[in-house]
Formats: structure tokens, C-alpha cells, sequence
């Protein structure tokens, strides 16, 4: 019985002493824990931590925190629940070694920042926030920074990787729709702060509202989308996206989150990014055993993992901090409550730090990564995001192609295991075109990639190669560039435009000033461009026997009667007149030239007469020297008439140019003229008009006006009316020509016109006119050019597109290149014809006109010929016997000269008629 009683005696003293020893190691520290309504997943793990050090007593610590939620916007109830927590602590004797902060953001935050800055209060605070985000913060000094910490949850971390896929990808604009797991408000300024990227950044909207939510962002130009939220979110936006049909190649998908597990969708056909948490195998067996043993289920798994070591690695610091006297040699006793703060005395921390022990190591090791402490807005637990590729198919995941990880923190690079496998997952800069037919801007081919080539064509084609993009084009239902009507509606490519239908505004579009006030342009790609004349081509009628056109035919069968007529009256002359050389052989025996003038010989005569020639020897008689010498004269008179009008009418028919400028248009009325309907050309006259009208409503005002004095009124008294009203008479003549609605139309109008002098005019941009000029023949520009406005590209009202178009269209203008397209669609247009020369004022005359001279020299030696032939038939045939006869006849003397003589005889017989 001793021996018991003294074996009950050692194990009540072992007892003791080892209760004793437990009082001497476990230190009760105090904190206040302030949390805001809806973050669950840090009150859970909070909640597990201390259970945590409660379970473990040799980290020696123990703690009950004092419990505040406030709601994120109800500044004045949080700071009234916080007052009355605090005072009841130090009523107590309760005095908070730490302010547990896990607030978010908002209201709510703040107010606890400016709390504990107030008070002096210890404090760790896992808000969301960079540097200068927490703004009761901001200008706290040196000392008050070593024990007011804040550390950055991975909700606040992981959007960086958005900044970080935006600038390997050269991504230009983005969508980062969000959910309440993570908090955005800070980083609007700062996610893509010196990143030439558009972004938006917004809360995901209602289910049923998500679609209405991604239409008006792709309004807005944009098609990279960064999602970042639940597994479940998530889903929800590319089910949505899914049912717009935003998965395609112009559309690239980011989803990044916190859950673990696989992603899924209902989508069709759709390759997503997929960012998301990694745990790093040598903390995994912690983490384990973490979920398992102390029921740490809060989800995301790494947010309740960072809260968890959070606050453990808090406790454990306070702990630290008062074994080693850190708290009684700073004093940090003295408290004082919400009440006794005047705005002046904060009690003083001198030393108090904080951030030094908590960095300190210890051993327990992170649950998922290191927490370590540098400074507020750059604290932060580490850990990396896995990024793939996720391919979904008809609602399943058919495949996940690993891509590499980010390291999360700031300005982190991707670790790739594949540097070129991001490009296979970008959307492709696919910009929309519209543009209006015309040659050789914009002309259809099926045969070209596009379906288009032209000028055009080539230009955006080179500046797509400088800014990386592709392009999809088609021409407005309209066919027009765009006009305002009374209203203030517009049509054409400025409404596609102004409607976000259309990136890009391609063709001959003249820059005009009422377009510019709704879209934008580019510096111009194309010389000033005027407005000039399309006319039909004068053609001068050719003939071949033109020389006889000089003369009517009248006058033609004039001269052949007054032919025939002398030559008669001459024979009749020497055939009547006693002195004739018919009549009169002996008397003019000895002359030389001896002629007799039968009917033959006078046709001869008068004819040859008219020639430079001359008729030859003139009758003996008198009377038939005059009748020769009145041919004489007449042939002067008729020749020298008809050499006269032959040069003066092949002179006149090449001098009809009827309309050389825009006044002789406007002065004549056979020419009907007007320009396409609806193009810069018709507004141009239009304007004109309405302001020449103006004027004179000006003009009336002022001279009709009472009150002018009479020296005032006298100035303003004129005969004539002091504006022209040139263009309002052209405007009501195009009105009443009917304006054409296409161009083929217009140049269909054209080429019927019965002539240059008559018919239609058509008035348009220089450059259709010139090119229609170099591929038609019957075609030409007419007149100097007027009203010049340069070609640019149309973009929409403020789109960056505007600035990067005017860089690479400077870049094509320095190296020539818009020179080479130039001289390509018009001095080397394949379509282009080589036209006859149209005969001017220098030009000879042609043989069109003067051949028929040839074929009456042809026809002469086709009838010389054939007379000959009938001479010779003549000859042989029918008078051979007669000659033969004479030969025969018998002579007493001189028998070779009768013969002679009876031969010229019967060759030459006297006529007798």
C-alpha cells in the first residue's frame, strides 16, 4: 500500500511538471479575423488552420480569433462591428497581436486598412490590390510597412498571365470576361498598362444574357477573348459563344481559372487555352494530408491552400515574435480604442517586424507553394498555371495538347515546350472589306484569291504583308461609296462603316468632308483626282473617191455637159468655117502643125485642155479659138475652185472637236451630260447649285434690304445679276438627261450618241475616265480636270486600324511601290488596246481618202489596154483585105511611094460626116 501511494506520488508530479512545461510553450496569441460576406473559402480555411495548431501542440501555439464579416459596401456597418469587436477585446484584457484581414476588395477593405493604420494594429491582409491599390495604405512609412502586410491571394495573381499571352501573342484587342472569383476593379489600369492592346474588361453577365454580351464586345473589333472564373462559368460563356458561332479562325478562346479538373463545353467544333493551376509534386503529399485529416474541401483548392498557410504562417510569426520579446521591447502595449483615436495619436511600432518572421523558415511546409513577403502589392504565394491546348468536339474533349507553364508573378515569360505551338492557336487578324466594283480599282475575277483583283487588290495585299492580317471582301448590295440624303442617313460603304459591319472601306472613295465626320480616313494612297468629260470619239467619215465629195453632183454633171457641149460646138466650128484647116488645105500646106478637128479630136482637145498638158494645137479659124480660149478660161475657173474646196474640206472635217472644256458643255444643249447617281461627282454639282441658289438669296436680301441707305442701296444696283448660275443650269440639265445609276450604263449612253456634237456626255472621276479611255477605241477624255480630291482607305470613327494603314501605306509610298501599281493598271494594263491613230491637223491626207486618185489611174490603163487589144483586133481582122488590095495594085512609076501613100490613106481617111 506505501509502494502505491508513493507510485500515485511520481505520476501526479510527472503530471505536474508536464502540464507546466505545456503552459510554458503554448503561447495564446489574439486576433482579430476580418472577413466580408461570400468569401467562404478563406473563412473555411482559417477555420481548419487554427484547428490546425490546436491538433499540433508542439508548434506551441494556440489561438480563438474574434470574428467581423462586413459587407463589401457597407463601409460604416463593418467599421461599427470592428470598433465594438476591438473594444470588447481590450476591455477584456484581449489585446489583438494581429488583424487577420481577408477582405477582397471594396468598401470593405478599405475600411479595415484605414482601421488598423488608425490603431497601430498588427496586420495581414490578403486583399486583391497592387501597389497604391489599397489606398488607406498608400502612405503609410517605412516602419509602419514592416508589420501593415499585405499578401496578394492567386485570384490576384493568375490575371497576369493575361498580360503575358498578350504580348507573346501580339494580341491587339481582348475581351477579359470575369467571375466573382476574381476581383478586377484594379486592374482595369493596370492588367495592360503599356500594351498597344483595346481591351474591355467585364463581369460575366447573366446566363441567358452572355450571347447579347459577346455580340456587342465583337462589335467593338474584338476577337480574342480571355475568360477567366470557374470551370462552370466558363462553360457557360463558350456554350454561348457556341451558339453565335464565334469559334472559327477569326476568334481566339482563353480560359484560365482556379478549379482543378478538365474543362467542358457544348460546343461543336472548338480549340480553347486552357490556363490553370498546378500543384508541384513535392507539396503534394501536404496538401493531401491537409484535405484529408482536417477536412481543408474548400474550393478552389489553391485559394483555401493559400488562406490555410496564410493564416498558419501568421500565427506561428506572432508566436515568434513574442518568444523573442519582440512585442514588450516595442512597446506594443499600447493600445487605444475607436473611441480615444483623435485622427493624430496612432501609437507608435518603432521596430515591430513583422515581415521579418513571418519570412522566417519554419517547419511546416507550404501546402502549395512558398509565401514569401517582399513588399505590399508584390507579395504573393508561388506557384505555376499549366497551359494547353483543349480541343472539344461535339460537346466532348477530344484531345489536350500540353503547351508549357507560367510561373506566376509579374511580367513572367511562358515556358514553352515548343516555341512556335502558340501561333497555331492565335485568331487570325481577319479584317472585313467592302468595297464598289470599278475598274481598274476593283475588278471581279473568279480566278483570284479573293475573287477581285485590280489596283486595290495589290495595294491591301502589300499592306496586309506589313501588318500581318488577312482579309474577307465583298461589294455593298448598293453598288455605292456612301451618301447623306435629307435625313441624314447615309448608304453605301460609309454605312457599313458606321454600322460595324465593315473594318475597311476599299476603292476609289474620294475623302470628302461630311464622310469624315462619321467615318475615318487614311492619308491618301492616290494622286488628287478631279472630275473631266467622257465623250464618243469623233470619227471622220473616209472615202476613196473623197476628192470627188468636193462638188455636188450637180456641179459634176455641169462640167461633163459643158464638156461634151464645147467639143461639139468646135467641130461644128472647123467643120462649118471657110478657114478652117479642113476647109483650107492649100492655104496652110506649109504650116508644121497641120490638125484637123473632127469630133474625136475635139473631145481630145477639151480634155487635155484642163491638164497641165494642155490641148496641143488650136483651130485655124478664129471662131474655134475663141470657143477653145472660153474652155480655157472655164477649165482656170473650175480647177482652181476645186483645188480650193478639196484643201479647205479635208481641213474642216478634221477640225470638229465641238466640246473641249466643261463651259462649252454647259453652253450648248444638243449634248445631254450628267454624272453617276449617287456618286461624289453628282453631290459635287448638287452643292454647287444649292450654293450659287444661296448666293442669290444672299444677293436679294441685301439689295432689297429697308433699311440700306440709299448710298448703300446704289452700291448694290447692277444691271447684270452678280453671281453665275452656271452650275444651277447644269444641275437642272442633268436632272432632265436622267443621271445614270452604273457606270456601264452611263458609258452605254456614250458610245450610241449619234456623234461628237450630239448625244450624251458623261462626267465622273478622272481615273475611270482615263482607263476607259486606254481600253476602248471609240472612246475619249475631254477638257482640263476640276474639283481634285485624293483616293484613301475608310475605317471606322476612331479604329487603330487608321494609324497602322497611314504607316504602311508611307512605308509603300517611300519604296515606290504605289508608283509600280500605278504604272501596272494603266500604263501596262493588259486590257489595254492600241488604237489607230486618229488623224489631226498635221497629218497629210490619208490614203482612206485620196486612194480612189489610184484607182481612176488603174481603171485608165484597164481601158488603155483593152483599147488596145481592140485596135489590133480591128486592124488585122476587119481591114486587113483593104490593104492588101492597095499593095496589089498595079503603078507604071514611083511604085513604092503609091504604095505608101495608099496605105496612110486607108489608115488615116478624110472624114466625111
Amino acid at each position: 500500500m506505501g509502494l502505491l501511494e508513493h507510485a500515485n506520488c511520481v505520476a501526479l508530479v510527472v503530471l505536474f511538471l508536464i502540464t507546466c512545461a505545456r503552459t510554458q510553450t503554448t503561447q495564446n496569441i489574439n486576433v482579430l479575423f476580418v472577413n466580408e460576406e461570400g468569401n467562404l473559402v478563406a473563412e473555411k480555411a482559417v477555420d481548419v488552420a487554427v484547428n490546425y495548431i490546436k491538433k499540433n501542440n508542439k508548434l506551441g501555439v494556440n489561438t480563438d480569433p474574434v470574428k467581423v464579416v462586413g459587407n463589401r459596401t457597407d463601409a460604416s456597418g463593418l467599421l461599427d462591428s470592428l470598433c465594438s469587436s476591438y473594444n470588447d477585446m481590450l476591455a477584456s484584457s484581449m489585446f489583438p497581436h494581429l488583424v487577420l484581414d481577408t477582405t477582397m476588395t471594396g468598401l470593405a477593405s478599405e475600411t479595415v486598412k484605414s482601421f488598423t493604420a488608425a490603431l497601430g494594429i498588427p496586420t495581414i491582409s490578403a486583399s486583391f490590390g497592387q501597389e497604391g491599390d489599397l489606398r488607406q495604405w498608400r502612405n503609410i512609412d517605412e516602419n509602419e510597412k514592416e508589420y501593415l502586410i499585405q499578401i496578394l491571394p492567386p485570384g490576384d495573381i493568375i490575371p497576369e498571365i493575361v498580360r503575358t499571352i498578350v504580348l507573346n501573342q501580339n494580341i491587339t484587342n481582348a475581351a477579359i470576361l470575369f467571375d466573382d472569383y476574381f476581383v478586377m476593379d484594379h486592374k482595369y489600369k493596370s492588367l495592360l498598362q503599356n500594351v498597344a492592346t483595346r481591351h474591355v474588361i467585364a463581369p460575366i453577365k447573366e446566363p441567358d444574357k452572355i450571347g447579347e454580351q459577346l455580340k456587342q464586345l465583337r462589335k467593338l473589333d474584338i476577337v480574342n477573348f480571355f475568360i477567366l472564373g470557374s470551370f462552370e462559368n466558363i462553360k457557360r460563356v463558350l456554350d454561348a459563344a457556341d451558339s453565335v458561332n464565334y469559334f472559327n479562325r477569326k476568334f481566339a478562346w482563353h480560359a484560365i481559372t482556379q478549379d482543378k479538373g478538365d474543362l467542358k463545353c457544348n460546343c461543336k467544333n472548338a480549340t480553347i487555352m486552357l490556363a490553370k493551376p498546378v500543384i508541384d509534386a513535392q507539396y503534394q503529399d501536404r496538401l493531401g494530408l491537409i484535405k484529408t485529416s482536417y477536412q481543408l474541401n474548400a474550393e478552389p483548392e489553391i485559394a483555401a491552400a493559400f488562406y490555410f498557410d496564410l493564416a498558419l504562417y501568421s500565427f506561428l510569426a506572432v508566436k515568434e515574435m513574442i518568444a523573442d520579446g519582440a512585442w514588450k521591447r516595442n512597446n506594443v502595449t499600447n493600445y487605444i480604442t475607436c473611441d480615444e483615436y483623435d485622427g493624430k495619436n496612432t501609437p507608435k511600432r518603432i521596430g515591430l517586424n513583422l515581415k521579418k518572421y513571418f519570412n522566417k523558415e519554419t517547419s511546416e511546409t507550404p501546402t502549395y507553394g512558398p509565401i514569401s513577403i517582399v513588399s505590399n502589392g508584390y507579395s504573393f504565394m508561388e506557384f505555376n498555371m499549366q497551359l494547353s491546348a483543349v480541343g472539344v468536339r461535339e460537346g466532348s474533349s477530344d484531345k489536350s495538347i500540353a503547351l508549357g507553364t507560367w510561373k506566376a508573378g509579374y511580367d513572367n515569360n511562358l515556358t514553352l515546350l515548343d516555341s512556335q505551338s502558340m501561333k497555331n492557336y492565335t485568331a487570325d487578324v481577319v479584317y472585313r472589306v467592302v468595297t464598289v466594283e470599278q475598274k481598274p480599282f476593283i475588278i471581279k475575277d473568279d480566278s483570284a484569291p479573293k475573287g477581285y483583283k485590280g489596283y486595290c487588290i495589290d495595294l491591301i495585299d502589300k499592306i496586309a504583308e506589313i501588318l500581318n492580317f488577312d482579309y474577307e471582301i465583298s461589294t455593298v448590295s448598293d453598288g455605292k461609296f456612301g451618301n447623306m440624303d435629307e435625313n441624314g442617313k447615309w448608304n453605301g460603304v460609309v454605312k457599313e462603316l458606321m454600322e460595324k459591319r465593315a473594318d475597311i472601306g476599299l476603292g476609289s472613295m474620294s475623302v470628302m468632308a461630311e464622310r469624315e465626320n462619321v467615318i475615318d480616313f487614311t492619308v491618301p494612297y492616290y494622286d488628287l483626282v478631279g472630275i473631266t468629260i467622257l465623250m464618243k470619239l469623233p470619227t471622220t467619215p473616209t472615202s476613196l473617191f473623197k476628192f470627188l465629195t468636193v462638188l455636188e453632183n450637180e456641179v459634176w454633171l455641169c462640167i461633163l455637159a459643158a464638156y461634151f457641149f464645147t467639143s461639139f460646138l468646135m467641130w461644128v466650128f472647123d467643120r462649118w468655117s471657110p478657114y478652117s484647116y479642113q476647109n483650107n488645105r492649100e492655104k496652110y500646106k506649109d504650116d508644121e502643125e497641120k490638125r484637123e478637128f473632127n469630133l474625136k479630136e475635139c473631145l481630145w482637145f477639151c480634155m487635155t485642155s484642163l491638164t497641165p498638158q494642155g490641148g496641143g494645137e488650136a483651130p485655124k479659124n478664129l471662131s474655134g479659138r475663141l470657143v477653145a480660149a472660153t474652155w480655157w478660161l472655164f477649165g482656170f475657173i473650175i480647177i482652181a475652185s476645186y483645188t480650193a474646196n478639196l484643201a479647205a474640206f479635208l481641213t474642216v472635217s478634221r477640225l470638229d472637236t465641238p466640246i473641249e472644256s466643261l463651259d462649252d458643255l454647259s453652253k450648248q444643249y444638243k449634248i445631254q451630260y450628267a454624272p453617276l447617281n449617287g456618286s461624289s461627282t453628282m453631290t459635287y454639282f448638287e452643292r454647287m447649285a444649292n450654293i450659287e441658289a444661296k448666293f442669290y438669296e444672299i444677293w436679294k436680301d441685301m439689295s432689297l434690304n429697308d433699311s440700306l441707305s440709299e448710298v448703300e442701296r446704289a452700291k448694290l444696283a447692277v444691271w447684270d445679276y452678280p453671281v453665275s448660275d452656271k452650275y444651277t443650269k447644269m444641275w437642272q440639265a442633268m436632272k432632265e438627261a436622267e443621271l445614270p445609276n452604273t457606270l456601264e450604263e452611263a458609258v452605254k449612253r456614250v458610245r450610241i450618241s449619234k456623234s461628237s456634237s450630239e448625244g450624251f456626255a458623261y462626267l465622273g472621276d478622272a481615273t475611270d475616265i482615263r482607263y476607259l479611255e486606254i481600253t476602248n477605241c471609240d472612246l475619249q477624255m475631254v477638257g482640263e480636270e476640276f474639283s481634285r480630291k485624293p483616293y484613301a482607305i475608310a475605317v471606322q470613327q476612331g479604329s487603330p486600324l487608321k494609324d497602322q494603314f497611314n504607316t504602311a501605306i508611307l512605308q509603300l509610298l517611300n519604296r515606290r511601290e504605289l508608283e509600280r501599281l500605278k504604272e501596272l493598271w494603266w500604263s501596262k494594263n493588259p486590257e489595254a488596246k492600241k488604237c489607230d491613230k486618229q488623224d489631226d491637223q498635221s497629218d497629210g491626207i490619208s490614203i482612206q481618202n485620196i486612194g480612189g486618185v489610184f484607182i481612176v489611174i488603174f481603171v485608165g490603163i484597164g481601158l488603155a489596154c483593152v483599147t488596145l487589144a481592140f485596135e489590133y483586133w480591128w486592124y488585122k481582122y476587119r481591114k486587113g483585105s483593104k490593104v492588101v488590095d492597095v499593095q496589089g495594085a498595079p503603078t507604071v512609076k514611083h511604085h513604092d511611094m503609091t504604095t505608101k501613100i495608099a496605105k496612110v490613106n486607108k489608115l488615116y481617111p478624110r472624114s466625111r460626116f
